[in-house]
């Protein structure tokens, strides 16, 4: 299997809105009683400290020079 970079914006911005989802999930189902307005601001600050993460985790690899930092080389056959 091909290696990938780890992109921690994507796991903070998959988990904030899998989080929103069962939150929702929760209200639909009845297991409790959810407003409306609280997911967004859940969702709107998950989304800004993924874009946070996004930049950082850029700089670091700029900085570094490289963009392989998932392990080194891929191996052969």
């Amino acid at each position: 299997m091909l290696r990938h970079e780890f992109q921690p914006g994507r796991l903070v911005a998959g988990t904030v809105l899998v989080t929103a989802a069962v939150i929702y999930g929760g209200d639909a189902g009845g297991a409790w009683e959810t407003p409306w307005f609280v997911v967004i601001p859940l969702v709107v600050g998950g989304l800004c400290l993924a874009g946070v993460a996004g930049a950082v985790t850029g700089q670091v690899r700029r900085r570094r020079g490289r963009t392989d930092l998932g392990g080194g080389e891929a191996a052969d056959g």
